[in-house]
């Protein structure tokens, strides 16, 4: 699975052939694991504090359009 973005805490990755709707996951350096929702960034799996993610949110909210098009790459 391609590394998208590496935060201190946490990575961001896109499965390839992965499921709708368009996600990504967050990877937490302790193991625990999130799916966000491009769309609306909203947490589809897995728990975290909203403030552990905090970065990562104000990232993806920035950077929407580029994570839609690594997930519609990484797709068959």
């Amino acid at each position: 699975m391609p590394l998208i973005k590496r935060f201190p805490q946490c990575r961001v990755v896109i499965n390839d052939r992965d499921h709708n709707p368009p996600h990504f996951h967050v990877r937490m350096n302790d193991g625990r694991e999130v799916w966000v929702k491009i769309d609306d960034l909203e947490i589809i799996y897995g728990k975290v504090a909203a403030r552990e993610i905090a970065e990562v949110l104000e990232w993806a909210g920035g950077n929407q359009r580029f994570l839609h098009d690594k997930f519609e790459e990484f797709q068959p």
